[in-house]
Order: structure tokens, then sequence, then C-alpha cells
């Protein structure tokens, strides 16, 4: 089996993996393999359903009537 070495661990990034391995009653080794499995079983979307999910969050937001102009409000930060 492979061995991955890590070097230059934050130290409190190893303190809260040394936590955590307690809390789920893991070593520090198999908490950080099965954090690594959930993070790589979560699929990544592809570009057009990230563009698709944009486009329908986009559709369904509605601007309130009293919001400023972003044009505007462009326009009077760069004359500061």
């Amino acid at each position: 089996m492979p061995t991955l070495h890590v070097r230059n661990v934050p130290e409190t990034l190893y303190e809260r993996l040394q936590q955590r391995a307690r809390a789920e009653n893991r070593s520090l080794s198999a908490e950080v393999i099965y954090m690594l499995e959930m993070a790589l079983a979560e699929p990544v979307p592809s570009v057009a359903e990230i563009l698709e999910r944009l486009e329908r969050r986009r559709m369904s937001y509605t601007p309130s009537v009293n919001a400023p102009d972003s044009v505007q409000l462009l326009r009077e930060d760069r004359d500061r």
C-alpha cells in the first residue's frame, strides 16, 4: 500500500486533525484517509453544470425596487 507524507502542516491544522480523530475514535492516519475519501467522493460539476446553476440563480434573482444602479455606484466610487 502506498504511503503519503505531508510536510509543513500548520500546527493549528494538525491539532484540529488530532482532535477530530479522537472525537471519531480513529487514529490520525485513519481520520486523514477518511477525510480524503469524503472530499474526493463528491462529484466535481462540469463547467456546463456550473454555468447552468449560475444562470438559474441569476434568473431567480429579483432586484429591489430601490436598489441603486451598479453603474452609478461604480462612477461614484471612481470619483472619490
